[in-house]
């Protein structure tokens, strides 16, 4: 498999953590979504993803973009750890709080948005996570244990680690958010959760290396 990625995608580090999870070797190509004007944007990557994004991965002769469909496709074809619960309840609810992420608050605070916000993308940043995480705080309650759905890691958890490191970026204040904060902590203690970190990738510029 080679990944297309970003050291600080939120979405790529997902699919990163989905591989380090299910014991995937890769091969990792660094996109650099800043330099040259967005390296996302060549025509040599517009080939490999039309949309223009990370992360993507070439994988069983098949080339798979967006982040949600990727693990799907990891799921289906190494089911073992599972990232989806198999009671249909809890396989719900663990979608649900993907798709918050993925769908609710990741997109509204990405960084083609906040090119066009200019000066105010700082507090357009901090808005729409700090909506997002007040719904999440109130779903958390009623459906974590360990993790964001029960004691089992899943795909939700893949998706709240990243968006908390990016509220952090982007100074969000936590302290409204204990059960966010909670899961968080536990969920970095994970070794695919650190040799997945922004920090640790190829491509991570020295002064942010761990």
């Amino acid at each position: 498999p080679i990944l297309y990625s970003y050291f600080r995608s939120s979405c790529s580090w997902r699919v990163r953590i989905a591989l380090a999870l299910k014991g995937i070797s890769y091969d990792l190509v660094p996109v650099n979504l800043l330099k040259d004007g967005g390296q996302q944007f060549s025509a040599e990557f517009k080939a490999v993803n039309p949309m223009q994004q990370v992360p993507t991965l070439k994988i069983d002769g098949i080339t798979l973009s967006q982040s949600l469909a990727i693990i799907h496709y990891l799921e289906d074809t190494h089911p073992k750890p599972r990232l989806l619960p198999q009671d249909p309840k809890k396989k719900a609810q663990v979608r649900m709080i993907a798709d918050h992420i993925a769908s609710g608050i990741q997109p509204l605070q990405n960084l083609s948005i906040l090119k066009q916000m200019g000066e105010k993308k700082m507090e357009w940043a901090q808005n729409c996570i700090t909506t997002g995480f007040q719904a999440l705080e109130q779903i958390l309650q009623h459906t974590a244990g360990r993790y964001c759905v029960g004691d089992e890691v899943s795909m939700a958890d893949l998706c709240l680690v990243p968006q908390v490191f990016n509220a952090e970026r982007y100074k969000v204040d936590m302290g409204p958010y204990p059960t966010i904060t909670r899961i968080n902590k536990a969920l970095l203690e994970l070794e695919a959760f650190k040799v997945s970190h922004p920090s640790r990738q190829p491509d991570t510029p020295a002064e942010l290396q761990a």
